[in-house]
Parts: structure tokens; C-alpha cells; sequence
């Protein structure tokens, strides 16, 4: 069956749609703040060096569409698994985050990194496993 005739990629489709509606600066960054230490290092940084590729004006705008989709989805109240969960509430936020890494990599660079490690150290201090790293 093709995508075309595909209802399920229908649903997909809509769904991405809604997350991407759902995306505001003013909730990112309100949810990022709210949940930061609850969300932890890693899905933040992620978060981060997505947003900073998609304020980028060399960022092309499928990449920006797939990563307002992704931080729809990580902002958003509905969720495959509640973000209130103890320890898994926000691995299903850390699987979009990364699938949407992996589709716009070739968009991401290594100033939009910096930017979020920079910002991810000021919240949470310096990684004891970055070692050397600045």
C-alpha cells in the first residue's frame, strides 16, 4: 500500500501537523524552563540544539517544519507517555528529539551545538563525562 492510500500516514501526517501548531517560542521556552531539571540534561540539550538550528536563516524550511514538529510534540501536553511519569515520562520526548536530530543533521551546525551545550552547562553546571570538552 502506498503512502498515498495509507490512512495511518494520513494520521501521522495530521498529527506532525498539530504538533507543529502547537510550537510557540513563548511555550518553548516556558516548558523548557518549568521542566528542565525534570527533563534532565540530555533531552534538554537536544531540545536546545534543535531550537537554535531552526532560528538559523540557512536552516532550509522542511528542516525547520520537521523541528517546530518535534518541539511541538516535546512542548505539547499529550504524549505517548506522561512527562509526570518517574523515569520514562520523557523518553518518548527524547525518541522524537532524536529521530528529528537524525532527519535534519546535515542543518545542524557545530555553532548551533555550542550555543545549546552553553546554555545546558549555565542550567544544569558542567558535565563531569565532558571531560575536556569547553
Amino acid at each position: 500500500m502506498s503512502q498515498q492510500n495509507d490512512p495511518h500516514h494520513d494520521n501521522k501526517k495530521d498529527q506532525q501537523d498539530d504538533f507543529h501548531q502547537a510550537y510557540s517560542e513563548q511555550s518553548y521556552w516556558q516548558t523548557v524552563k518549568q521542566y528542565a531539571s525534570r527533563a534532565g540534561r540530555e533531552v534538554i540539550g537536544k531540545s536546545l540544539t534543535l531550537y537554535y538550528t531552526a532560528r538559523d536563516e540557512h536552516t532550509p524550511a522542511w528542516a525547520k517544519t520537521t523541528i517546530y514538529g518535534a518541539l511541538g510534540y516535546f512542548i505539547s501536553l499529550i504524549d505517548a507517555i506522561p512527562d509526570l511519569t518517574p523515569v520514562v515520562g520523557y523518553s518518548d520526548d527524547l525518541g522524537v528529539l532524536v529521530a528529528a536530530l537524525a532527519a535534519v543533521a546535515k542543518s545542524i551546525r557545530p555553532e548551533h551545538r555550542q550555543r545549546a551545550e552553553q546554555q545546558v552547562e549555565q542550567w544544569f553546571g558542567r558535565d563531569q563525562a565532558d571531560g575536556n570538552r569547553p
